[in-house]
């Protein structure tokens, strides 16, 4: 049970948990916006098409509801809601619409960014000498020997 809550643990403090919770968070919150959006704006420009006042008001009965002398409904009415339907359908196609240009700018900005961020290592290796290898430094160093060994030659010659 200890190594249990011990995953559990590992689990919900990796970062990617809390991406995801704020990721539902901010797409509970842009629901919000889209379902605004078709039912205030797009839903009554095609209403104006249709006739009708909202698309939810759309729907093929099949047997009317029945009603007794009072006029308390009996029996309700069976009908398809298609209206409500097609409203779905449009809340999707927007939401899909609206995700896929976010993540299209998302996706663009990320790959500007990475070219950048490679165009600045280019930059900086054509600045930067060439680093000096030890194999380098042993060579300066047995250059310095030798004219060493001959200056050292010269002089007891003279």
């Amino acid at each position: 049970m200890k190594k249990f809550f011990a995953d559990f643990k590992a689990f919900i403090t990796k970062g990617n948990i809390i991406d995801m919770a704020v990721g539902v968070i901010i797409g509970g919150a842009f629901g919000k916006i889209v379902t605004s959006l078709v039912n205030d704006i797009i839903t009554p420009l095609i209403s104006i098409l249709t006739g009708k006042v909202s698309l939810t008001e759309l729907k093929w009965v099949i047997s009317e509801a029945v009603l007794d002398e009072a006029g308390a409904v009996v029996t309700p009415e069976l009908a398809l809601t298609y209206g409500n339907f097609i409203q779905n359908i449009i809340d999707f196609l927007i939401i899909a619409i609206s995700i896929f240009v976010v993540l299209r700018i998302m996706v663009t900005a990320q790959k500007k960014l990475e070219s950048l961020k490679k165009k600045e290592e280019e930059e900086k290796q054509e600045e930067a000498p060439p680093a000096e290898t030890e194999l380098d430094v042993l060579k300066e160093i047995r250059e310095l020997l030798k004219k060493g060994e001959e200056e050292t030659e010269e002089k007891t010659e003279e």
